[in-house]
Order: C-alpha cells, then sequence, then structure tokens
C-alpha cells in the first residue's frame, strides 16, 4: 500500500510542493512546528531513512540543503534545523524548519495552523529563492 507521501508525489493528494526532480520531492508540512517547515522524501518508497542506499541518502542532503538555503533567506529564522524522526509516516523523510531557538524544534509544542491562501505564499516565497 503507498504511503501518503507517495500519494502526495503521484498527486493523489493535494500539497504545498517546494521543490521536485527526478529522485525526490519537497512540500509544505501541513502541521507544521514553524513557518516553511518543509518535508523533503525520496520519491523511492522506501520506509527508514537509514536503509536509502547511500548515494540516495547523500543526494537527498544535497537536496534538502537548497531548500534550506532558500528557507534562510526568505523567512526570519537564525538557523533551519533538520530533524529525523520517521515515526509517524513509514516514507523516510527530513523535517526542515526554521528556527528562533532550541524549543521551535520540540514535535510535542501545539502545531501552526495557516489558510491555504498562508500556506500557497509560504510556498511562493520559498520557491521564488530556489
Amino acid at each position: 500500500m503507498s504511503s501518503i507521501f507517495s500519494k502526495i508525489i503521484n498527486g493523489e493528494i493535494p500539497c504545498y510542493k517546494i521543490a521536485e526532480n527526478d529522485r525526490y520531492f519537497a512540500f509544505l508540512d501541513i502541521n507544521p512546528l514553524s513557518e516553511g517547515h518543509t518535508l523533503v522524501v525520496p520519491k523511492e518508497e522506501t520506509d527508514y531513512l537509514f536503509d536509502l542506499e547511500d548515494n540516495l541518502l547523500a543526494d537527498m542532503m544535497v537536496f534538502a540543503k537548497k531548500i534550506a538555503l532558500a528557507q534562510k533567506k526568505v523567512i526570519d529564522c537564525k538557523r533551519v534545523g533538520v530533524a529525523v524522526l520517521g515515526l509517524e509516516v513509514p516514507h523516510a523523510h527530513i523535517h526542515l524548519i526554521p528556527l528562533q531557538n532550541e524549543t521551535d524544534i520540540n514535535f510535542s509544542k501545539p502545531k501552526l495552523k495557516y489558510t491555504p491562501e498562508e500556506f500557497k505564499a509560504i510556498a511562493d516565497k520559498i520557491v521564488s529563492e530556489l
């Protein structure tokens, strides 16, 4: 059965896409910890990040770096944090989270709520820097 991320990649579920190439896909997290919180996933459906082939994992980080640099330019943040949990969806992924302080990456805190228009505006800002 396809993961929710595979359904997003295949266009079966809508998303706020940030970037895509032949191997990776990035989109805004719909339950963000901070403005611009983005998920980066390989198109290959693999459950655990560290089960990815070495070159796929390494290239995924390079793909993520481009997005993080764009986030840093357009989102008011000190840094962009990277988190790997992998428990909530059985599809390898990393979180890119714009941070002001360390508590911004606490996954137990309440998630932000945005309207579809706000999500689109955030995505457009990031995409404009890629």
